[in-house]
């Protein structure tokens, strides 16, 4: 992990959290699935006002009442705890019954109206011989409360089929005005200003978007007893907004390395006039060159601090603007300009940023290979070695940094990517990128190299305890434990299923061209991305020819 003296902001430590439930009460509609909401009162020491699905607090009479429960062989007993919570809060807050008589049929209107909402819920129930039916209720997400927020709380969102003939009436205390509401059109509400609901209900109620009934949902959730999805969002400003993102949003890595402990400071939109701070011996500043195939822009990182200078890696194409702003954000002391690689985006920068510079630093990386095109060629004055180490050294250890340098071919046969083992941080060129896959483009473009490569990188993730890869085309990648690893692991089960896909095609059309194999196996990719899919498609086939059966 980044040093702790490398951190932007001081640290700070998030309130604990609290264990609670919340349930989704579904029921079957001829328009599709409608979930029971209700808003919050007024006055609540937590989003006041809020439209949300009816829980509370798990308390201790909760994990006593086991007993008084039915449950699936496979619940645990967590799972069971948070669903007797949720029946409970489900009672409390909506009058809503989910249990069954000592016959087994469904406790009813009669069976409600004989239970105090004030007074103990599981002793009422034994008394009445009603055993509470938490072997009805599922596990659909796990959520904890963003990191900023002053009132946290460790919350499954459990699910449950509303009980046939019961009715909710709020209790007009905590909650107010029960609704039943299809989730598309509570999303729309609140894009209107009409319906507010916080993030987390957001996104659950855009997941239920995709099943198109109650038994879809419970299936689901049934297939794992885990939950479909686990959540702690961070925060970050887009146009000086405030907004939340979840682990697999690209934001994410970057709001988790810049702000660790949830602090809401970092800005999030691209720019090109300043560099944007990620640690206080990293910054990145992108180029004004986007497109298809860059992203935002290519991302200049510079290494170091002003008792150190800097390493410059990724000088970007040759626009003076960008690199007088690399320049004068090292104050004009560059050590070494470092290219990963010799495409038109990446290293036409190096000489004019070294003329701008009084001490000349080397211009470091690896020659172009004989396969590189007409435009991407590239002469270091001191080609790279695999493993050596580029060392920019303080007083103290904690105020040195140190690059080390791994040759990965694959996109193209000069690649390299860079580790800062001090931080965890893995610099990755082109060969990671953030939201989209590179293009691997032969013939100086190997695809049996780049797979390789991924399994190179993922060793030396392992090995230096990497914890964020930073990519020449957008945001920080990581964020969460073990997810610089699986990113890398994600990369190459993707190229892989390509390739499956791309040997059906060949399988099934022998005799077919490119085109017929490219419209086939890229067929979930959009038509004016084809002739750049072509390229890795090409890659994939030759290294299937070249593959013994």
């Amino acid at each position: 992990m980044a040093r702790p003296n490398q951190l932007l902001h001081p640290p700070r430590t998030p309130a604990s959290v609290r264990p609670a439930a919340t349930v989704l009460l579904l029921r079957d509609t001829p328009a599709g699935i409608e979930v029971l909401m209700t808003r919050r009162s007024m006055t609540a020491s937590f989003v006041p006002g809020a439209y949300v699905f009816p829980g509370g607090g798990v308390d201790a009479l909760d994990a006593a009442s086991h007993g008084q429960a039915s449950r699936r062989t496979t619940q645990s007993e967590l799972h069971l705890t948070q669903a007797i919570a949720a029946i409970r809060e489900s009672f409390e807050e909506l009058g809503v019954l989910l249990a069954r008589r000592r016959d087994g049929s469904s406790a009813d209107h009669s069976d409600i109206a004989a239970l105090d909402r004030s007074a103990p819920f599981a002793a009422q129930c034994q008394a009445l011989g009603l055993t509470l039916a938490a072997d009805e209720v599922f596990v659909l997400a796990h959520w904890v409360t963003d990191r900023d927020l002053a009132r946290r709380f460790d919350v499954p969102f459990l699910v449950a089929r509303m009980p046939a003939g019961q009715a909710p009436v709020a209790d007009e205390a905590e909650q107010f005005e029960p609704v039943w509401v299809r989730p598309a059109d509570a999303l729309a509400r609140h894009k209107a200003g009409q319906f507010f609901i916080i993030f987390p209900t957001i996104r659950t109620l855009e997941r239920l978007l995709d099943y198109r009934s109650v038994d879809a949902v419970l299936q689901a959730c049934a297939a794992t007893e885990q939950p479909l999805w686990t959540s702690c969002p961070r925060a970050g400003l887009m146009a000086g907004r405030e907004m939340r993102y979840m682990e697999h949003e690209l934001p994410f890595g970057e709001l988790a390395l810049v702000c660790p402990d949830g602090q809401i400071l970092h800005p999030l939109d691209w720019q090109t006039e300043t560099p944007v701070p990620l640690l206080k011996n990293v910054q990145r500043l992108t180029a004004p060159n986007p497109g298809a195939m860059t992203g935002p822009g290519t991302n200049s990182y510079l290494v170091g601090d002003p008792d150190t200078g800097y390493i410059v890696i990724d000088p970007g194409p040759s626009d003076p603007d960008h690199l007088e702003k690399l320049w004068r954000a090292a104050a004009g002391d560059i050590r070494m300009i470092v290219c990963t690689h010799s495409h038109p985006d990446h290293s036409p920068g190096a000489e004019p940023l070294q003329a701008l510079c009084a001490n000349k630093p080397p211009i470091l990386g690896l020659p172009s290979a004989d396969t590189a095109r007409s435009h991407s060629q590239f002469t270091p004055d001191r080609a790279l070695r695999h493993g050596e180490r580029l060392n920019l050294t303080g007083p103290d250890a904690d105020s040195s940094h140190t690059l080390v340098v791994l040759h990965t071919p694959g996109h193209a046969a000069n690649h390299l990517c860079l580790l800062l083992p001090e931080d965890g941080l893995l610099f990755s060129g082109d060969h990671i990128l953030c939201g989209s896959t590179t293009v691997i483009d032969p013939p100086d473009g190997d695809m049996a190299d780049y797979l390789d490569s991924l399994d190179l990188l993922r060793a030396a993730c392992a090995q230096y305890a990497i914890e964020f890869i930073l990519p020449a085309h957008g945001y920080a990648i990581g964020g969460y434990d073990g997810e610089a690893l699986a990113a890398v692991a994600r990369l190459k089960a993707h190229r892989l299923q390509r390739e499956a896909k791309i040997v059906q095609a060949m399988t099934t059309q022998p005799d077919g061209t490119l085109d017929d194999w490219l419209a086939q196996a890229y067929a979930d990719v959009p038509e004016r991305m084809w002739p750049v899919a072509k390229r890795s498609l090409i890659a994939h086939v030759t290294r299937i020819e070249s593959t013994p059966p």
